[in-house]
């Protein structure tokens, strides 16, 4: 499914660029805005806005700010849809970090290609409408289609000065899964257009006894959340120096109502080296994260545990978040690794409408796999091994590749564009990402 993505915003032609002038100090409020508009093939045009304001006080702690309020509302015309609210603030309780996230998440098309990275077989040819009709499946064969609704707060307060923190959290979500809605999806096509009714991965999943009846149509999952956070950066969007590293658990007891119990450990480190000062960043992240008790349901697997919430979603290992350039949720696992490293060059800076920009380019490579594998086996024993679905011990890891642009505004308001190549065939081929803020 090849997909098309259109980020329409102010106009950065002729400006002037002031590559010495000092930044206007900012204070009071100040908001980035822009329209969204893409076009996928099955899912229609998503139009809508996001909204990200800033308050900056009287200016003193620029470019830190107060408080960040961020809102977005965006649909696909045939029914898919982002409705967001995320406030951040260490200000609005004193000597405590408080971030708060209300979302409701819709999509109607969302990956699922098995479990264990490469030891699940992903077959191009299923999903081209191009091939043969005794190899062409359809394109929504890898496909089921998920609703969540996410409420979460996080608080971070000090143990030792400035750089050693707790962490703690409150994390509830609620998963609605069923297959494909394909009377929706094929509401005004005719002839070859029309998306075939076969059963998808999904429905394969259930019938051999992988994904549970249980399981199968989602569940509540409240999840608490403790840890520690050992912070040195000089700059939370983008910095030039210091590191991020934290340690954190969480649990979802079945006593507040968990379908199934378990708890993870979620390890996460990242360090930012000054190359050529304000101009040139070295940054890396290396992550680990794994089931230690229980049993996590399968529509949780794709969740990424972190502090720090920095788009609409912290999930799927491969895509715009974690491994970009590989498929969404291709790496799928009970624990793994990943890992990044960018280039961060500033190469422009100028002043518009009274506010600092600056341009950046990023270079990149991602990489990832799974270290604890989903047990692919029924509840009786029976080891499915169907042909072109399973490649058993084939995991290794997944490595991809690219380049982005960032447009900044404010040094908090970044625009994001990233193009990610996959190393490996059997990942995909390539991705582009049209978004909000520095990765990590």
């Amino acid at each position: 499914m090849k997909k098309l993505g259109l980020l329409c915003f102010i106009s950065l032609f002729s400006l002037q660029i002031f590559a010495q002038e000092e930044e206007v100090t900012k204070t009071g409020w100040n908001f980035g805005a822009l329209p969204t508009i893409t076009f996928d093939t099955d899912l229609g045009f998503q139009y809508g806005a996001l909204v990200n304001l800033y308050n900056y006080g009287d200016g003193s702690r620029y470019p830190n700010y107060n408080h960040s309020l961020y809102f977005e509302v965006s649909r696909f015309t045939k029914g898919s849809g982002i409705n967001r609210f995320y406030y951040d603030s260490d200000q609005l309780i004193p000597g405590l970090q408080t971030s708060l996230d209300i979302s409701f998440l819709s999509d109607q098309a969302y990956d699922f290609y098995g479990f264990n990275g490469f030891d699940a077989v992903v077959n191009p040819d299923w999903i081209d409408d191009t091939q043969p009709d005794d190899t062409y499946k359809t394109r929504m064969f890898y496909k089921y289609d998920r609703k969540m609704f996410r409420f979460k707060m996080d608080l971070q307060g000090k143990i030792s000065g400035e750089k050693l923190k707790w962490a703690t959290g409150v994390n509830l979500l609620n998963f609605n899964i069923g297959k494909v809605d394909l009377e929706k999806l094929n509401k005004g096509k005719e002839g070859d257009e029309v998306l075939p009714d076969v059963d998808g991965l999904y429905q394969k999943y259930q019938d051999w006894g992988i994904i549970s009846v249980e399981e199968a149509d989602g569940g509540f999952v409240p999840e608490l959340k403790a840890g520690l956070v050992y912070d040195t950066r000089d700059n939370r969007p983008n910095p030039m120096k210091g590191i991020w590293t934290e340690a954190v658990l969480v649990g979802a007891p079945e006593f507040l109502g968990a379908e199934s119990g378990f708890a993870k450990l979620s390890l996460t480190h990242r360090q930012y080296f000054t190359l050529i000062p304000n101009d040139l960043s070295l940054a890396y992240r290396l992550a680990y994260q794994t089931t230690i008790a229980g049993h996590a349901p399968f529509y949780y697997q794709t969740q990424v545990i972190v502090s720090e919430l920095k788009g609409a979603a912290s999930e799927g290992m491969g895509g715009a978040k974690s491994i970009r350039g590989v498929r969404r949720n291709r790496i799928v696992g009970d624990g793994f690794f990943y890992g990044n490293l960018e280039a961060r060059w500033k190469f422009a800076r100028f002043r518009f409408i009274n506010n600092n920009f600056y341009l950046g380019l990023n270079g990149f490579t991602d990489f990832g796999q799974v270290t604890k594998k989903i047990d692919n086996t029924s509840p009786d024993g029976f080891i499915p091994e169907p042909e072109g679905y399973f490649d058993n011990d084939a995991e290794k890891m997944h490595f991809s590749y690219g380049a982005g642009l960032r447009i900044v505004m404010n040094q908090n308001f970044v625009i994001a564009v990233d193009y990610g190549f996959a190393a490996d065939e059997r990942d995909g081929d390539s991705g582009l990402y049209i978004g909000l803020n520095y990765l990590f």
